[in-house]
């Protein structure tokens, strides 16, 4: 299987589709797109991918892009291990987990939000870094009552991750990268610890890139 990953190594996004390409031990080849300098707008680059964003996905002649859809078709194409549940009822739940990250906080802290904050209303930097830490702990918050309702065992939905767990890593990265104390989401931390203890979470996080490796370098 021929599969190519255009990424950024400090996108969530991207990181959520390294993890389930990992997992499903399927081997890719990531070229990477500098969503901070740009390159997302460059022509090549948009007859890729017409939102011009990260990630896209492209196998066997067809391309894809939004990260929940590119897993969710890698669930079809190798369904074991699986990342979604059998059962209806817990595929569902486990879609509501992944959207608490993807669908409502995530959207709101990633470049272009923070751009448009800057240049249509003035924000400045400490300004825009509040409205991220606003939107991140409340992602945060919202997975530290769900987890406190059914609690992990010793994943999301039971005994192995699966696409509830990965986003939820993800939003836990998210804090990272905003120095977010994590004190007051325990059950949360505990989650991600599991996952990030697993070979596919920790080689995919942004620091483990070598786009962070080389930004660290200089």
């Amino acid at each position: 299987m021929s599969v190519i990953l255009y990424g950024f190594w400090r996108s969530i996004a991207s990181f959520r589709v390294r993890v389930a390409l990992r997992l499903k031990g399927l081997a890719f080849d990531e070229i990477p797109i500098d969503i901070l300098s740009g390159e997302q707008f460059k022509p090549d680059y948009e007859a890729v991918n017409a939102e011009r964003v990260v990630p896209t996905f492209v196998h066997d002649g067809h391309s894809f892009f939004q990260s929940l859809a590119i897993i969710e078709y890698l669930e079809d194409i190798q369904p074991n291990p699986r990342l979604l549940p059998a059962e209806t009822e817990e595929r569902a739940y486990a879609r509501s987990l992944a959207l608490v990250t993807v669908a409502d906080a995530h959207p709101l802290v990633v470049p272009r939000v923070r751009n448009h904050l800057a240049n249509t209303f003035g924000a400045d930097i400490r300004v825009i870094e509040a409205w991220a830490k606003h939107w991140t702990t409340e992602g945060l918050a919202t997975y530290e009552r769900l987890l406190a309702r059914r609690a992990p065992a010793p994943f999301a939905l039971g005994a192995e991750p699966g696409i509830a767990d990965i986003c939820i890593a993800g939003q836990v990265i998210s804090a990272h990268f905003l120095n977010l104390d994590l004190s007051a989401f325990p059950a949360v931390a505990r989650l991600a610890e599991r996952c990030f203890a697993i070979p596919a979470f920790a080689s995919s996080h942004p620091f483990e890139q070598p786009g962070s490796k080389a930004v660290s370098a200089h």
